[in-house]
């Protein structure tokens, strides 16, 4: 049998070397927030012909919206993210009119507009959302568990697993904002939702199993029933897994550019739901009932106490 429990050190360890690019990123650059969260408007037109997006950033600075964003899709479609353009306004005329007469007729595809205040409200209302799916997820799994040693353990460990892949998101969309302007709105916060179902999904599979084998003592040891318990699920989750990861693919190759993000977050986030399941959250059960997460501590707080202790002495000499 696979000795995947035996290996979690390996497992974790592989965790942070995939999160900590995207922590790094997180805590230095960010997130690039879209007019959704920070107010503005999202403008497409298709044109004719094809554009020079440079003259289009230079017609919008003429009229006073420096610092658009203009990015060319396909079908001569231009999107052009900038500060909020009213239906209707002059302004919008205006900039119409100089359009036309550079590059020929276009057709608006769309005109979104989202007022500052809107946007923050969207964002706060996204960050409440995510914080209640998490408490409900703890309560309902402590609940489901109840008959277990540990219930409210199991939930902290599917919690854990899912802001691993919460986390791994983040920090690739991070890095997409920061390398090539890929910003985030209220279609990412519905991938992050999704996301988190997916990943608990799979997590109180296994938990399930294990609960069963526990309740059947079909091996000595908890360490083992773990174990054995995660190979009994690992076909299912990745067979799972593969479909949904093969049809979000085909998705974001062959849709639309309005989703392309929208599918990549959850294409990424299904991944990483995936990895956490197997080598995470049952792996993190056993790290406490072993001691590992205790002693870890432990070593951490008394080397803390050393420190200082151990430096008088060099310093007397």
């Amino acid at each position: 049998m696979l000795d995947l429990v035996g290996k979690r050190n390996l497992w974790f360890l592989i965790s942070g070397l995939l999160l900590l690019p995207g922590l790094i990123s997180l805590a230095f650059n960010g997130l690039e927030l879209g007019i959704d969260f920070t107010g503005g408007t999202n403008w497409e037109l298709r044109f004719e012909r094809e554009p020079n997006t440079d003259d289009v950033n230079r017609t919008l600075s003429d009229h006073g919206f420096g610092g658009s964003l203009v990015q060319l899709a396909e079908d001569n479609t231009v999107i052009i993210k900038m500060d909020e353009l009213r239906e209707g306004s002059p302004e919008k005329t205006a900039i119409e009119n100089d359009l036309r007469e550079q590059f020929g007729e276009f057709e608006e595809m769309s005109l979104v507009s989202v007022g500052p205040s809107a946007g923050r409200a969207i964002r706060d209302r996204a960050v409440f959302a995510v914080g209640l799916a998490a408490v409900g997820i703890l309560l309902y799994i402590a609940f489901a568990f109840r008959n277990t040693q540990n219930p409210f353990l199991y939930g902290l460990c599917a919690i854990i697993a899912m802001l691993h892949d919460a986390l791994f998101v983040l920090g690739v969309f991070s890095i997409l904002g920061w390398l090539a302007d890929v910003e985030i709105d209220a279609l990412f916060v519905t991938a992050m939702l999704t996301i988190i179902g997916f990943s608990v999904h799979d997590s109180i599979v296994v938990f399930d199993r294990i609960r069963e084998n526990l309740a059947a003592k079909l091996a000595p040891t908890f360490e083992e029933i773990v174990n054995y318990s995660i190979v009994q699920t690992l076909v299912r989750s990745i067979n799972t897994s593969l479909t949904v990861v093969l049809t979000l693919a085909a998705l974001w190759l062959f849709g639309g550019e309005s989703t392309r993000w929208f599918v990549f977050a959850l294409l990424i986030g299904v991944v990483a739901g995936t990895y956490s399941s197997i080598f995470n959250a049952a792996q993190l059960l056993v790290a406490w009932e072993h001691g590992d997460i205790k002693r870890l501590f432990t070593f951490w707080r008394r080397d803390q106490r050393a420190a200082p202790e151990g430096s008088a002495p060099a310093r007397a000499r």
